[in-house]
Parts: C-alpha cells; sequence; structure tokens
C-alpha cells in the first residue's frame, strides 16, 4: 500500500474477524493490525483513517481505536503527529509485501480460523455427497504408461465437459475445454492472459467477490454497471462497450450471485453480439447455474447464443473440496491458456480428474439432490428472517445459493462488525460492489446445513438488535457470541 491513504472501509475488510475473541477490543484491534503490519499488508508509511471514521466503520465508539492506536504507537508501529494524522511507522522492519491478496471477508473468513464463528460469508455445500466418496472408491488410475501431465486436463474429464455443454445445445468440443484447479483458477487464468494494467474491464454491481479481487489485482480498471431481479443492466453495458471498449466483460447471468437472478434470452442475446461488436471477451460464470430450485433444466449458457467464455465447476453442485473446474471457449483460447497453467503447475491432479468425469456421469442425480436441499435452505432461511428480522426484505430467488438482503436501515459493513461480536460473520455489500454501492445490503447464502443456519439467524438478530438500539442502551452480547 506504499504512503497511500488507507480508507476506512478497506482496512476494515482487512481485519477480518478482528474482535472474534476474548479481551478488551481495544487489544483485539490492536493486535490484529500488528499483525498487518508485520505481514507487510500495512506498509511503511501508510496513512491510517483518523479515529473517528474508522471507529464509524468497525461499529465501536471512538475510544476503542484511540486506545488502540496507542498501543501501537507505544510499540512504535505507528506515528501520531498532530496535523499530519496515523500512519505507519517508517522504522518498523517490515517483510517485503506481496501484491495482489484478497481484500474481502469472503476469503478473510476462509483463510483464517473458523473459532467457533458461524459463517455465512461463503456460499457452498457444507460436506460432500455420498456420489463423492463412490466416485473415489470406483475410480481406478490409468494402466497404461502415462506421466500424469496434462496440462490442458485429463482427456476423459475434457470429453465429459463437452458433452455436458453439447447436451444443452451449445457443441463444444472436447479441444475447446481447458481443465483448472477449480473456476477460481480458470478466471485468473483468463485475465492474466487477457488483461494489462489499465486495461477495462466490465463487471456486475455487486458481483463475485473472487473475480473482484482477480481482476483488482491485475490491475484493471473497472467498469461497474448495475445488476437487479431482472439481470444486467444490459442496455448501460452495451453503451459502456461502445463507449469505453473495455477487454473484457464479467458477467454472472444465469442463478447470480449473489442476487439470484436469470438474464432474459433477449438480453442476453443483446449482451453476446454487443460484446462480439465491439471486440469484448464475453466471460459467463456457469458455476451456479445448474442450481435452479425447483430442478428444471438450467438456462442456457452465453455461448448458445454466439462467442462467450464459459466458466464452470463441480464445487456449488458436488463440493468445493473437490477442485476442478473448467472452461470453455475457442480452441486457440484454450491452447494458449493451457500452456499457461503448465508454467503453473504442469496440470491438475489425475485422480480428481478421474472423479469429476465419474460425477458427469451422475450429474442429474448429484444435481438433484443439491437442489433439493437448497430448496429447503432457501425455504427455512426467508422463513427465519421473517420471523425474527421482518423489517428486512428478503425476496425469494430462483436459484443458487444466495438472497441479497436489504436493511431497513443502517449501513451493511458497519453492521457486518457488530456481527462478528456477536459469533456470525456476513458479506456485507459494498465488498462485492465495485461501485461503491450496496451499503444498505447483505449476501446470506442459504447453504449451510439447517442447525447452523438457523443458529447463525439467530445470532444475527440479536447482533441487530444490539446494532440498531438507542445510544445509551446497554447491550448485552449472548453467550453465543463468547468464542471459545
Amino acid at each position: 500500500m506504499g504512503t497511500d491513504k488507507v480508507d476506512a472501509r478497506t482496512l476494515a475488510s482487512l481485519l477480518g474477524r478482528w474482535s472474534a475473541g476474548r479481551g478488551p477490543l481495544y487489544l483485539l484491534l490492536a493486535g490484529r493490525m500488528r499483525r498487518l503490519i508485520e505481514e507487510g499488508t500495512l506498509r511503511a508509511g501508510a496513512v491510517l483513517p483518523p479515529d473517528r471514521v474508522l471507529a464509524s466503520a468497525l461499529a465501536v465508539g471512538r475510544t476503542t481505536v484511540v486506545a488502540a492506536y496507542e498501543e501501537l504507537r507505544g510499540e512504535g508501529r505507528i506515528e501520531r503527529r498532530q496535523g499530519s494524522g496515523t500512519r505507519v511507522a517508517e522504522a518498523v522492519p517490515l517483510p517485503p509485501a506481496v501484491g495482489g491478496g484478497p481484500e474481502n471477508p469472503m476469503f478473510l473468513h476462509l483463510i483464517e480460523p473458523q473459532d467457533g464463528t458461524v459463517v455465512l460469508s461463503c456460499a457452498a455445500p457444507e460436506e460432500p455427497p455420498p456420489e463423492v466418496a463412490r466416485a473415489y472408491g470406483e475410480v481406478s488410475l490409468p494402466s497404461a504408461v502415462d506421466l500424469g501431465y496434462h496440462p490442458a486436463g485429463l482427456a476423459r474429464l475434457r470429453e465429459a465437459v463437452a458433452a455436458k455443454y453439447t447436451a444443452q445445445g451449445v457443441p463444444t468440443a472436447p479441444e475447446q475445454v481447458l481443465v483448472t484447479t477449480g473456476a477460481q483458477q480458470a478466471l485468473s487464468l483468463l485475465v492474466e492472459h487477457l488483461v494489462a494494467p489499465g486495461d477495462g474491464a466490465l463487471v456486475e454491481a455487486p458481483t463475485y467477490a473472487g473475480a473482484l479481487d482477480v481482476l483488482r489485482a491485475s490491475g484493471a480498471a473497472l467498469m461497474a454497471v448495475p445488476t437487479g431481479s431482472e439481470g444486467l443492466d444490459v442496455a448501460r453495458a452495451v453503451r459502456l462497450m461502445a463507449e469505453r471498449r473495455p477487454v473484457l466483460a464479467y458477467t454472472v447471468p444465469n442463478h447470480h450471485n449473489p442476487t439470484g437472478s436469470v438474464l432474459p434470452p433477449l438480453a442476453a442475446r443483446r449482451l453476446v453480439r454487443a460484446a462480439a461488436q465491439h471486440g469484448v471477451v464475453l466471460v459467463d460464470d456457469a458455476v451456479a447455474a445448474d442450481l435452479s430450485l425447483d430442478g428444471a433444466p438450467a438456462p442456457p449458457p452465453l455461448a448458445a447464443y454466439g462467442e462467450a467464455v464459459t466458466v464452470g465447476s463441480l464445487s456449488k453442485v458436488a463440493w468445493g473440496g473437490l477442485r476442478v473446474g473448467w472452461l470453455r471457449a475457442r480452441e486457440e483460447l484454450v491452447a494458449r491458456l493451457a500452456r499457461l497453467k503448465s508454467m503453473r503447475d504442469l496440470g491438475g491432479e489425475v485422480g480428481s480428474q478421474l472423479v469429476a468425469a465419474r460425477l458427469l456421469e451422475d450429474y442429474e442425480q448429484v444435481r438433484g439432490r443439491r437442489t433439493r436441499a437448497l430448496r429447503e435452505g432457501h425455504d427455512l432461511l426467508r422463513a427465519e428472517l421473517g420471523r425474527l428480522l421482518p423489517e428486512w426484505e428478503c425476496p425469494p430467488v430462483a436459484g443458487g445459493q444466495t438472497v441479497w438482503v436489504r436493511l431497513p436501515r443502517g449501513d451493511a459493513a458497519s453492521f457486518a462488525q457488530v456481527a462478528i461480536r456477536h459469533g456470525v460473520a456476513v458479506l456485507p455489500g459494498p465488498a462485492i460492489d465495485a461501485s461503491g454501492g450496496s451499503r444498505d445490503r447483505l449476501r446470506l447464502p442459504f447453504s449451510p446445513a439447517p442447525d447452523r443456519l438457523t443458529e447463525g439467524l439467530r445470532r444475527l438478530a440479536e447482533a441487530w438488535n444490539a446494532y440498531t438500539a438507542p445510544k445509551g442502551t446497554p447491550r448485552a452480547v449472548s453467550l453465543g457470541a463468547v468464542v471459545v
């Protein structure tokens, strides 16, 4: 971060679950900031937010921030001077900073220990379905001579993925499929190959946090286009393509993350045509596209209407621990990305790819099991929110794993800070909105097991009561918020 100013919202995201522990809040805050300084995330000379501004972002009293800053000043880690603000001390020896790390709460909650917190910031199956264990027991490694290096992916899996898209009305050859270590690697390879610092990248607002991290790390100039209950504002996206010519457009057209919306076919066709006309590489993140809560077939991918890169995986339908994803694109692009991937890891692990190929043979069974569980979770979440937090706006969705909740008042990012102190982690709207909007929104998953979902919502209701209590009212913290 160099000598740049660190705004309060960014620092709040970097702090993650700083208050989920025992002891005075100012010591917990100072401890987390100390770690960020020692890691080099907050670099020497970085200007820190003023006391009141950071206190507001963290939903704590100003005295908590002042005391934390004083603790770090006494250690020589920060400098505080009247008129020049607070900054990380130049004299503190720091390790070299590693750029491009995630700054959003979703990944921070994955990286850090759970510590008893109910994590409602991630949307994924909590355990593998029985088909995964069965597939591992049924597959066998190749008996013929095989070095095991397949940079573009195992032939059997590429054929299975190609057959899946062909069955959806998008004729696909195996050579058009690149197997990756999850969909996240597919996005990373695409962005690394296509986007140079300063290049424009069109994104939805809000959108998937992992895509924003990858694009920001590349130095892309983000162009945010609103997405609502009817999907992407295609008219505005088309204007931006014509006027600013982004290199890439990242979209989640079917069962959008986080709104759950589905882009209507006419709008999808218009988007594809505009991207082709203006030379924009259109990316269709289809990871959750098959998760229709009514069990209906998935809407057609954007590639059904013309040129588009489709990204997919088994992480949401089966299990995130099965790190197998893919992308479907023109054969020449797949070949270039395979060469790039070969420099990273020489190819994915063979056993997992064999399991993925086996699961695709029983795909409808796996998908049916998953969508039934999600439908139950969706109904449970909305019922519990209606009972515990009737003021919150939570419209139903047709698919995916998340609902896009509107708070009746307050700021979602500061409320998320209160929620973590009540033992529940949530993803506030500003963390996944490149336009800086969605301040009154939370993304809530209905993928957790019923007992964890119910407990998380109970804690969320207690956090909301504390957050909205009149100033001066004692704010009791439940036993559920104590982390042991």
